[in-house]
């Protein structure tokens, strides 16, 4: 059963804060539902108009095709939080039986729904 403590999520913390920092990102991380991290990118220099598909300022990332979705320094940046943000983690699910075994579930967001990311000038 996936499970997320805020102390686990405090060890996770310098790793995801350093990738953040490399990048010139801020974001806001946080537990949710005990069983899952969620990093929500707030702001930062790179240009992610191209993650938006109905241009409000909010993306949801599919963490399982990072490779396939994105490109350059996005996918680089993206590839490294989620890294950061999965160390320890284990993922013995086998979805041809309908067996899930994970660690944590890893959630990236670029915004909010209700606040959408913003790009500041370098």
């Amino acid at each position: 059963m996936a499970y997320m403590s805020q102390e686990n999520k405090k060890s996770l913390m310098p790793a995801i804060k350093a990738v953040l920092k490399k990048y010139k990102m801020k974001a806001s991380v946080g537990v949710r539902h005990h069983s899952s991290l969620v990093c929500n990118i707030v702001s930062g220099e790179m240009d992610l108009s191209e993650c938006f598909s109905h241009g409000d300022g909010y993306a949801q990332v599919n963490t399982y095709h990072i490779d396939r979705h994105y490109e350059g320094k996005i996918k680089s940046f993206l590839n490294e939080l989620l890294v950061a943000m999965s160390t320890g983690n284990h993922d013995n699910s086998d979805i041809m039986t309908d067996y899930f075994d994970v660690g944590w579930y890893s959630n990236i967001n670029i915004g909010q729904y209700h606040k959408p990311y913003v790009q500041v000038s370098a």
